[in-house]
């Protein structure tokens, strides 16, 4: 009655922080080698090792039906429905609701809670691996988004969106150069990236990979028809100078 029923997860981990943040606590060393979007339900076992992720709109996959508020509410019949759907799902990646800089921080933390409540869901009702997934809007807001991640070995992160423009890419850098700093014990980056070419995702991680961290990007879907288009065009350009 007091819609408190998430409870039933956070009390079966520790929490970090002021805030009170659930950890997630992913050593896994077998990692994903394809990302399904949450609404590829046709690939969620593409392979043997596919995660599912949510990068996404978040109207996609959050929203009065969503798994938060199902969990949240405890909604039997809606819990039911998500069991099925990720039924047998090894690998899923907390989900990106998304985090802005120009809303109130109280949202933005709340947005953070709820991917930690999501992934405990994964964790503990479905069994899968659930791999964090890092995101903060400021540099200042890192040290609240990535409480309870300190005994991590591996984490997830986006560049869809930030490999265009100067200004995002070095945001994305700042934070994957904070997430090395306030997690000692990472060892590999798991990255949902969509650019046919690894070449620029890589030289964005370089201050990881010189540290011996391993960047690893699995196949997506849009990357997968992204490097398709590129060779499309890479020979059509080829036969017209023939």
């Amino acid at each position: 009655m007091l819609n408190l029923s998430y409870l039933k997860l956070t009390n079966r981990t520790v929490a970090y922080g002021k805030m009170d943040l659930p950890a997630i606590n992913c050593t896994v060393p077998v990692f994903p080698d394809f990302i399904a979007l949450y609404s590829e339900t046709s690939l969620y076992h593409k392979t043997e090792r596919t995660a599912i992720s949510f990068f996404q709109y978040d109207k996609d996959f959050d929203g009065k039906n969503g798994l938060f508020w199902a969990i949240y509410y405890d909604v039997k019949e809606r819990l039911a429905y998500f069991k099925e759907r990720f039924k047998n799902v090894k690998y899923v990646i907390t989900p990106d609701f998304s985090e802005l800089g120009d809303i109130h921080k109280i949202e933005n933390d709340y947005r953070l809670f709820k991917g930690r409540i999501v992934g405990l869901w994964f964790l503990f009702e479905i069994g899968a691996v659930v791999i964090p997934n890092i995101t903060f809007p400021t540099a200042e807001s890192a040290d609240f988004a990535l409480n309870g991640y300190e005994g991590c070995s591996v984490v997830a992160i986006s560049t869809k969106g930030h490999m265009d423009n100067p200004d995002k890419n070095q945001r994305l850098r700042t934070m994957i150069r904070l997430t090395i700093e306030k997690l000692p014990k990472l060892k590999t980056f798991i990255v949902y990236d969509v650019c046919a070419s690894n070449d620029a995702t890589l030289d964005t991680f370089s201050c990881a990979i010189e540290k011996g961290i391993e960047v690893l990007i699995p196949d997506n879907t849009l990357k997968n028809r992204n490097s398709v288009l590129c060779q499309e065009r890479h020979d059509s350009r080829k036969a017209v100078r023939s």
